[in-house]
Formats: C-alpha cells, structure tokens, sequence
C-alpha cells in the first residue's frame, strides 16, 4: 500500500472511530466537550502519521497514548494492553506464595514504595518509604500498573528479584536484590511506654486487625492505663471496612468516611455507640507512609474532634478500583469511588493533614533529600520506640499528659 493510500486509510479510520465514539459519548454526556477531545485526538494522529520524521508504528502510538489517558487520572488507574492483560492474568492465576513486603503506588510514571512490611525482605533489602522502583526483574516500570509491578515483585519463596532503586537526593539507580519469603502475619504491636500510657502500632489494616485492636486496649483499661498513642506511620495495606470497624472502637458518634464516584452510589459510614471500647485520651501517629484504608481511620478521629494528629500529612490514596475488561483483551485498572473525610474533603487529593505538625527526617541523609520530599523514619518493627529518639511519639506524649493536666 502506497504512504498516500495510509492516509487515507488513518484519515477515514479516524472519522469514522470518532463519529461512532461522539455519537456515544454525547449520548451519555449530553455536550460537546467530548467532540472536541475526540477532533483534537484525530488531528493529532494523522500528524502524526503524515509528518512524524518516520513513518510510526501506530499500535504503539495508540498503546502510548491509553497508558498516558489512564495514568493522567491518578496513580492507580491504567491501561493494559491485550498483551499485558494476558500475561496479568496468567501471572495472576499462580498465585505466588512468595513476596517482598512492600506496598506500591505510582509517581512521575514509576512504581513508587509507599511502605514496606516491618521484617520483611524489603525492608531488611533496604528499602524505605519514598523510593522509586525504575525497574523490576528487567522490566522499566514506566508505563506499568501497580498490579503489574506487585505480580512481577511476588514469586516462590527463596527465589529472588533485582529491583533497580532511585533514591531520594540520587540520580543514579541503586540495583537491590530482594529475597522473596512467605510473609508471617503481622500482628498489633502493643507497649507500655509510660507509667499512664499505652502505644499501639497497626503495620496494617487488614482483616481481623480492629478486633485485634479492641482486645489489646481492653487489656489496657485492665491494667489501668488509660492514654494511648496509635501508630499509623507506614500503614498503607487493609481495607476500609476494617479502618471502619477501628474507627467505631473510639467514636461515639459522627460520620467516619463517605465513598462516592461518579457511578457509585454513595455510602455513609457512621459511627455506632455500641461499638465503642476506648473512651480515654488518644493520639494518632501519622506520616508520609500512611495511605489508604489507614487515612481513612485516621481522618474519621481527627476530623470528629477525637485525637490529636500527630506527624506529617498522609500519602493520599484513600479510593476504590474495578478491573473492567475491554474489546480486543486489553483492560482497565480504574478508580470508580473516593473515601472523604467527616468534613467532605477527598482524602485522596490532599492526604490527611496532621493537627499537630512534627517533621522528621530519613536517617541516612545520604539517601533523603530535603523540604517536602523528606520521608518519616519508620517506628521499630516488634516493639514501641523510644520517645527520646522518635520527635513525634514525644510530641504525643506531651499532648496526652498536657491533656489530662487540663482535665485535672
């Protein structure tokens, strides 16, 4: 076929695919701002396919620009192509019991570590909140789904998976090997760290951990301390349902999250009297590291007056996904709801703001940069650190004995 005759071929393909797309989409919306996305993406491509220096590979163009679309969204929705898809639902089907212990998002178009796993291989790897993962057993990561990334992280226990590392304050990525392991449960960390107060650390959020929680604090009240400090720093894994069973532990009353989207109906999430076990004095820990089912639980008692935030602003990722399956095997990963605050801010805009701001540094300030991009040292992973060498537990403990000198 002659370059005249591809022209064409692109020019007519274009009209058509965006005359049957308009006709949809205005059908749903009922305006023209679609018309003009729709004209804008066909004048575009037949530049493309007319003036680019070479003559392009359009599937990849078309590929380049769905990943670009969905990735434009937020950090968790993407585009698989039918390739990808097909080798995510293989790799999916073999469910590996072997992982590394790190929670992932997306940022500047690469995996990103949120949190890793107190002992597990990522963390005794090295790695921290705030690094980006460029690649993965070989693969770049750019243009990659964070389900992509976690299947490619998992395997058979023992095995290992070189991870290439850009720290913050680097340029140059770090090659980190990481063992993989069948992960132990992570239980609720609980300590005595004063005479009169409690600390409890969540890792994670998932199921069973409220229940977990309320036994830890009944054990409390029994032996009379009755302040506690809740550690969410690093908790990114679990779901909402479960920060919502936490949350009716403390609050009496009050709206704990809502979750709406666009096709999503929304849900109110409320407090229940009946479920409250702990109606003393409490502090919550929070940093850079806290995202997802974890902001939900923090926003619903501080937003409801409960406690104190102690730390840095939360991660932001509080939503929902649905994997919806296309035309031709390619997919979506795409986040149809947002969990909101008690005052209706989308927690996953701006993250969950501390009421009492403390910043912390990483602890190699080789590896951590500066201003805004600095990361929250991680509490110790089996026990409750020591408030002389963590400023934001002492910052708590001040609030609390402050607190009860007002009550007096």
């Amino acid at each position: 076929m002659s370059r005249f005759a591809r022209i064409v071929v692109v020019a007519l393909s274009v009209a058509v695919v965006s005359y049957v797309a308009l006709g949809y989409v205005l059908g749903k919306t009922g305006d023209d701002k679609a018309y003009h996305s729709l004209t804008v993406y066909g004048e575009v491509l037949q530049h493309i396919q007319q003036d680019y220096v070479e003559e392009p590979n359009l599937q990849l163009v078309t590929s380049g620009a769905l990943h670009g679309l969905l990735e434009s969204l937020d950090p968790l929705s993407s585009y698989l192509s039918p390739r990808e898809y097909a080798e995510y639902k293989q790799k999916s089907q073999k469910a590996s019991k072997g992982e590394v212990g790190a929670v992932l998002s997306k940022r500047f178009g690469y995996a990103i570590v949120v949190s890793v796993l107190p002992d597990g291989p990522a963390q005794k790897g090295g790695l921290r909140s705030g690094d980006i993962l460029e690649a993965i057993a070989g693969f770049t990561t750019r243009e990659m789904s964070v389900g992509q990334a976690q299947i490619l992280l998992a395997g058979e226990p023992g095995s290992t998976v070189k991870v290439f590392v850009v720290r913050r304050g680097r340029t140059e990525p770090q090659e980190v090997e990481l063992a993989r392991a069948q992960l132990p449960a992570v239980h609720v960390v609980a300590d005595k760290i004063d005479p009169d107060v409690a600390y409890v650390r969540m890792a994670t959020l998932d199921a069973g951990k409220a229940n977990e929680l309320r036994d830890k604090l009944a054990q409390f009240d029994r032996q009379g301390l009755h302040k506690l400090v809740l550690d969410l720093r690093g908790c990114a894994q679990g779901s909402a349902a479960e920060a919502v069973a936490a949350a009716q532990i403390f609050l009496p009353s009050g709206l704990i999250t809502m979750l709406r989207g666009q096709t999503v109906k929304r849900q109110d999430f409320s407090a229940d009297p009946a479920k409250v076990a702990w109606k003393y004095p409490v502090t919550v820990l929070i940093s850079s590291s806290t995202s997802g089912a974890a902001e939900v639980l923090a926003s619903a008692l501080g937003g409801n007056k409960r406690a104190e935030l102690v730390g840095e602003r939360t991660y932001g990722s509080a939503s929902e996904q649905r994997l919806i399956e296309l035309e031709g095997g390619a997919a979506l990963f795409l986040t149809v709801a947002n969990y909101f605050s008690p005052a209706g801010r989308n927690i996953s805009d701006d993250g969950v703001t501390p009421t009492v701001e403390v910043r912390t540094g990483a602890d190699d300030s080789a590896d951590a940069g500066g201003g805004e991009d600095r990361v929250a040292s991680e509490p110790p992973a089996n026990r409750a650190p020591a408030p002389a060498d963590d400023p934001v537990l002492r910052k708590a403990l001040e609030l609390l004995k402050g607190e009860v000198r007002k009550a007096a």
